[in-house]
């Protein structure tokens, strides 16, 4: 039998990962607590029994059911401390799953109620990520996104913020919730803005619609990543469009099968994007929720795919390639993957210290 490395010792970045869907159940629960939130009993029972609540997205019915459970644990952080504590544990994590840059993606509009307002809560925010990631040595960064379900306007004024912070931390925009809802092209100068600014544009697409939401993404919104994107690998055409523009798609496996978009692990397209030369980033996307955390991605790709640990180790290169991380951080992980590929791997398949 091959030996295989341990995916959680592979150096990766982490390019998908939203704010409150990142936190510890228990975190969650003890916050509940603090400030006598009753949480709906589909998401109390869940976090108890550490099995994800059963969720299925595939009509508004099911999204309106997930967004119920996301709005709850959100409405648990209140106070400046409980977003440092957010952000520290989200690293702590993300360290024990090998990563070694962090793209966090937060709309600041959702906090800014309980925060002191939309500038206050951003500026919580990235203080709670630099002191982070001063602690701890994990490289991290901030990605901005407007709901699609809100008005335009108001990206085009969390667009504007996320440039005048872009010194603080800033390194993206997006485009998140239920894609069914809200054009790609009503939100086109929102992201012409943050383009403008230096920000990358990572809206999400090709998750819970079809190919024509990745072109969209694409053709209004000039994306250099893509959120999710697994339904590209319906549309061949697409697929070299993605390839050879060199778009990195955040493709998050587990959430995927979590929210009905494909039945089992199997069907997530992975091979098929890897296959016709698209980059991509595995994800966690909201560990809180669909119950896994990054390094179980890889996991996915290698026990349900058949990903070898050479093929494993492409798929963290092209995570890191897609980051928004500096060069000399890149070129430290990618010596990190080398390392892990060609050490040798003891019987228990982990790979050995060669330090």
């Amino acid at each position: 039998m091959e030996r295989v490395r341990d995916v959680s010792e592979l150096p990766k970045a982490h390019l998908h990962l939203h704010f409150t869907g990142s936190m510890r159940p228990g975190t969650v629960l003890e916050l509940a607590d603090k400030y006598g939130v009753r949480l709906p009993e589909a998401l109390s029972d869940a976090l108890i029994s550490g099995e994800p609540p059963q969720l299925r997205a595939t009509d508004e019915r099911g999204w309106f059911r997930f967004q119920r459970l996301y709005d709850a644990a959100r409405s648990c952080l209140r106070q400046p401390e409980d977003i440092q504590r957010l952000v520290r544990e989200a690293a702590e994590e993300d360290l024990k799953d090998g990563s070694g840059w962090l793209e966090i993606q937060v709309d600041p509009t959702s906090y800014a109620p309980r925060l002191g307002g939309l500038i206050p809560a951003l500026e919580i925010i990235l203080d709670a990520v630099e002191t982070t990631s001063r602690d701890t040595g994990l490289g991290m960064r901030v990605l901005v996104a407007a709901n699609r379900m809100k008005h335009p306007l108001d990206a085009r004024t969390l667009a504007r913020l996320a440039v005048r912070y872009a010194d603080r931390g800033v390194i993206g925009f997006g485009l998140s919730n239920d894609e069914r809802r809200g054009m790609a092209r009503d939100f086109d100068r929102a992201f012409a803005i943050a383009r403008d600014g230096g920000l990358l544009s990572a809206p999400h697409g090709g998750e819970l619609t079809g190919p024509a939401s990745v072109r969209d993404c694409l053709d209004d919104l000039e994306a250099n990543r893509i959120g999710h994107g697994v339904r590209a690998a319906e549309d061949p055409r697409l697929l070299k469009r993605l390839a050879d523009r060199g778009v990195t798609c955040e493709v998050c496996p587990a959430s995927n099968v979590a929210l009905g978009v494909y039945e089992k692990p199997q069907d997530v397209p992975l091979r098929t994007l890897f296959e016709a030369g698209v980059p991509l980033a595995l994800g966690a996307d909201d560990p809180l929720l669909f119950g896994s955390r990054l390094a179980a991605q890889y996991d996915i790709a290698r026990r349900h795919h058949s990903f070898t640990d050479a093929e494993l180790a492409e798929l963290a290169r092209q995570s890191v390639r897609g980051s928004a991380a500096p060069e000399d951080v890149k070129d430290r992980l990618l010596a990190g993957i080398d390392r892990w590929l060609t050490g040798p791997a003891d019987g228990s398949g982990r790979t050995a210290d060669t330090a």
